[in-house]
């Protein structure tokens, strides 16, 4: 737990002097964002683990440094790690394209992708993240990630949400089936204390599908998991 506290920690602290440069009178300012969209732990049966989703980005109004991290944590030690590094430019109101490299360090073996997407507000207000990766032994894969809020009031907000990814070829070594591997489902619903601090609560549903599925019924792992989520949403 203390890993993943530690990196969202770093990760607002090493920000923290960029604001020299955002400051003044500047037509086009140099400015930047941190967000932690979950930090949260998820009840399930045997572990609780922790789970940190964060968005960093620094740049300009057309262009951008953009950095993702995924990280999950069970029992102190790092399960899974996903860092991306991208270049974003504003191609439409509302609309980045974004292209970089990503990398999965954990689990073992390591991977390296090419990554391209977009990500912005699609009509009705959906939060829309979508990408494609290349990694190598010509892999493919996708992910496309959905999210979009009620808010009952001023403060409470309700926050549904879906990621759905699919591979082109079967991978044994880390689990994967091609085609659609995995889909997730959450609905959380956050008190903003300040607009820069909400913490929450909500539930997971998480499904395995295919190659992927019989990959998990062969290591004993769960294929339909529903889990309850605690966590806190900020940004700076």
């Amino acid at each position: 737990m203390n890993n993943l506290k530690t990196i969202a920690s770093v990760i607002l602290l090493s920000t923290s002097s960029t604001n020299l440069f955002a400051g003044g009178i500047d037509d086009d300012p140099l400015l930047y964002k941190v967000m932690i969209d979950q930090l949260e732990t998820r009840e399930k049966d045997g572990e609780n683990p922790l789970i940190l989703e964060t968005d960093v980005w620094i740049g300009k109004d057309l262009n951008k440094a953009w950095f993702k991290i995924d990280a999950e944590q069970v029992d102190g030690e790092l399960e899974e790690l996903e860092m991306q590094a991208l270049y974003s430019k504003a191609i439409a109101p509302f609309w980045d394209l974004q292209v970089g490299w990503k990398h999965n360090s954990k689990p073992k073996p390591q991977r390296d992708w090419f990554a391209i997407g977009v990500k912005g507000l699609a009509p009705y207000q959906f939060e829309v993240d979508a990408a494609l990766f290349f990694g190598g032994n010509g892999q493919m894969a996708a992910r496309l990630s959905a999210e979009y809020e009620y808010m009952f009031t001023q403060k409470l907000v309700l926050s549904p949400e879906t990621v759905i990814n699919l591979y082109s070829k079967d991978d044994s070594e880390h689990g994967i089936g091609s085609g659609l591997s995995d889909l997730q489902l959450g609905l959380r619903l956050r008190y903003e204390v300040t607009r820069e601090f909400s913490p929450y609560i909500g539930v997971n549903w998480n499904r395995k599908f295919g190659k992927t599925e019989d990959y998990a019924v062969s290591a004993n792992e769960s294929v339909d998991d529903t889990q309850i989520v605690v966590g806190v949403r900020a940004w700076y």
